[in-house]
């Protein structure tokens, strides 16, 4: 099974920045867009997890 999501991106005049829509409190800006993805995808991996959770493996 693959998850898929979707990222809208733009450049300004230095950065790339972008969101996850099925995130959309996960913003993001890097130089390049393949740094502005990856740190998306940390920022919603690596948030806070509660004492009580569930896990299911996944791929992306």
């Amino acid at each position: 099974m693959e998850t898929k999501m979707t990222m809208v991106y733009w450049k300004s005049d230095k950065f790339w920045l972008g969101k996850i829509l099925e995130h959309p409190e996960i913003m993001t800006q890097g130089e390049t867009l393949e740094e502005n993805i990856k740190d998306a995808y940390l920022l919603m991996a690596l948030d806070d997890v509660p004492e009580k959770y569930d896990t299911k493996e996944i791929s992306i």
